[in-house]
């Protein structure tokens, strides 16, 4: 569709595939509920055509975009990127300003507005000064999610994050874009890692439906551990289940999807949404209603 035929401003979330996005929903929950005139579309664009995509946002009538998967890093190539973007290495939000497309990558805020609304406080231990023995936090995956979650964790001032991954060199790529502050395990350690751990984060697909679950022994973790997942297909992930047994305090990927979107909204629609139950209640309601 065409700026001239779209009567009103619109948003809308680019992938290859795109269909499983519930990012729709969300914004146009958003839209709906703050009577703000516009719309927000999925885009299926193959990896070979993003950048020309991205590049005619204002053509097509768009104000700014989501990116997914597998064009975050391309996303980032294509605009003027923040401080954010590019010290994570891949873009989600685009949008246009004084004609130019700027990025950012508000997966950062997310996963942090999340823990936040979900445990409140979790982040007390972690900024002690080094020579003090801060508390460890564990990163299970070391993809574009891992990134994200790596540089949030350093912004609130964490001084121990151990990364575990099966393959070491994606691991190592972290500690040489984020520093000493980053350590490197293999998985056959991570049991051994959680006696001190303050918060266990799964940035990788281990739990997702069709995946195999993610081989950890929680019981190992200390009482007052926060366990955060990224997965939020099924919204329960194996982890959380085992985690809530144990009465710890949880994120879930669900949160995360929610928080991260508020920012674009506000960049292309002038209000900064709430995150609440109802909205909450409406996406999970369309994750029920998908699952096999």
């Amino acid at each position: 569709m065409t700026a001239a035929a779209r009567a009103l401003p619109a948003a809308c979330i680019i992938g290859w595939p795109v269909e499983h996005s519930r990012s729709p929903i969300i914004h146009n929950y958003w839209l709906k509920t703050y009577g703000i005139a516009g719309e927000y579309w999925r885009e299926a664009v193959p990896p070979e055509r993003f950048a020309a995509f991205a590049g005619s946002l204002a053509a097509r009538g768009y104000v700014g975009a989501n990116v997914t998967v597998p064009n975050k890093e391309a996303a980032l190539g294509c605009s003027l990127p923040d401080e954010v973007a590019s010290v994570v290495g891949a873009a989600n939000t685009l949008w246009l300003d004084g004609g130019f497309l700027q990025s950012t990558n508000t997966d950062v805020e997310g996963f942090l507005n999340n823990l936040d609304a979900c445990a409140p406080g979790w982040d007390r231990k972690l900024g002690q000064d080094a020579a003090q023995d801060p508390a460890n936090v564990v990163v299970v995956g070391a993809g574009g999610a891992a990134r994200a979650v790596v540089y949030a964790l350093i912004t609130r001032d964490a001084h121990r994050i151990t990364v575990v991954n099966r393959t070491r060199d994606r691991a190592a790529a972290l500690r040489g874009r984020f520093g000493e502050r980053v350590r490197i395990a293999p998985f056959e350690d991570l049991d051994a890692l959680l006696g001190d751990t303050a918060l266990f984060v799964n940035t990788s697909t281990l739990g997702m439906a069709g995946q195999p679950e993610l081989a950890v022994d929680v019981g190992r973790l200390p009482g007052h551990a926060v366990v955060a997942d990224l997965v939020y297909v099924p919204l329960k992930t194996p982890l959380l289940n085992a985690a809530q047994a144990r009465g710890l305090a949880t994120a879930d990927g669900l949160g995360m999807l929610l928080h991260q979107a508020v920012r674009g909204f506000a960049l292309w629609f002038g209000k900064t949404p709430d995150v609440t139950a109802e909205l909450r209640a409406v996406v999970e309601a369309d994750l029920a209603s998908s699952a096999p």
